[in-house]
């Protein structure tokens, strides 16, 4: 049985027929760019999140960048945050000029280990960025209780989770600014490229509308170099659709999570994901940790289960940052971790036996390679 790591077709056809028709809706429209749809969206997601202000951009990437220039973080800054994320992450730090400054991560939840946060800060420090990673919130009251402190900006990185929760608050609206994605694979995913940007500032809302277009408020009156970053109509008709879906498609991945826990209960090789407390996760990922990881995924590969590693070099060790002469073993729950964990199959329409199937494929090649490996600490 070949089961891949998400199956994005299945997702289709629970909402063709809505999708079609609101896409063809905007081809005869004539209103490709900044319409109707756009508006709309900006609006239902800011009611989703409980939010004063959203602003529907090209991608998460541009979310975050855009947010670092909204809150004016440059040359010379340093924006502490996560090397065990997306490059997109620290490649925005670097699009404005700006130095990123890794921290280690809570080996259990695979974030920000908020604990080591206040000993990277120094007079450069503007802002964090926490990754709440594979849909799982960051511990959000001890990073905003540094920030303000220390008197800093936080952007949260929630590309990876939305819907998730951190004691009732929607992630993406506890800090200054959240981020988003919309990225195919994504919980909630368009059929293209897609991100947003969530703020309670009426200030920032404003700066980021001006910059996504050019620089300018108003059309052909350009105050500032800024970039095109537009949701087109077509992603963001789609996304419409999708949005009133977005809480049962996660509810699903939890309880599939939960299922998957039952079935590696009996299996000590093998390290499930742990949830924090008053915390709720949407399993954008279901990532566990499993000795001699390399062979257990090509292992996997060659049965057809389509296992990912997210992500197998973390960013202070690649080679867009060799410049800052990061070391490795700076970060060494980071670096071991990314040694360990292993993503398997997980969407909202997954099956019960496709689980089992995984399941039993996982502890069969974890299992016949545990002669050569200990079990995980």
């Amino acid at each position: 049985m070949k089961i891949p790591i998400i199956n994005s077709k299945r997702q289709y056809e629970t909402i063709a027929a809505k999708a079609e028709s609101a896409v063809l809706d905007v081809m005869r429209s004539g209103s490709y760019i900044l319409g109707a749809n756009n508006k709309e969206f900006e609006k239902e997601m800011c009611n989703y999140l409980g939010c004063s202000h959203t602003v529907a951009l090209n991608s998460g990437t541009d979310a975050l960048h855009l947010a670092l220039r909204a809150l004016n973080i440059g040359e010379g800054d340093e924006v502490i945050s996560t090397a065990f994320t997306f490059v997109a992450t620290s490649e925005s730090i670097g699009i404005v000029g700006a130095k990123p400054v890794f921290v280690d991560i809570d080996p259990d939840t695979f974030n920000l280990d908020a604990e080591k946060i206040e000993a990277a800060i120094t007079p450069k420090t503007k802002a964090i960025i926490p990754v709440h990673l594979y849909g799982q919130p960051c511990d959000m009251d001890k990073i905003m209780e540094i920030a303000k402190r220390h008197n800093l900006y936080v952007i949260e990185d929630a590309c990876q989770a939305i819907g998730a929760e951190y004691k009732g608050r929607k992630v993406g609206t506890i800090g200054d600014i959240g981020c988003f994605s919309f990225y195919p694979t994504k919980n909630l995913g368009t059929m293209g490229d897609g991100g947003l940007l969530s703020t309670n500032s009426e200030e920032i809302k404003d700066r980021v509308i001006a910059l996504r277009n050019h620089g300018g408020a108003v059309r052909y009156h350009h105050d500032e170099i800024g970039v095109n970053s537009r949701l087109d109509e077509i992603q963001a008709a789609i996304l419409r659709v999708k949005l009133p879906y977005i809480d049962s498609w996660n509810k699903s991945r939890r309880d599939h999570a939960a299922y998957y826990n039952e079935l590696f209960a009996s299996c000590d090789l093998i390290k499930t994901p742990k949830e924090l407390n008053d915390t709720y996760c949407v399993y954008h990922q279901y990532t566990i940790k499993v000795p001699m990881r390399d062979e257990v995924h090509k292992m996997l590969s060659e049965m057809g289960i389509g296992a990912m590693i997210y992500y197998p070099i973390p960013l202070h060790l690649q080679k867009v940052h060799e410049k800052y002469n990061f070391k490795e073993g700076m970060l060494p729950n980071t670096e071991k971790n990314t040694k360990l964990v292993l993503s398997i199959p997980m969407f909202a329409e997954i099956t019960k036996e496709e689980q089992q199937e995984v399941a039993k494929c996982v502890i069969e090649c974890v299992t016949k390679l545990a002669g050569k490996q200990t079990v995980i600490a």
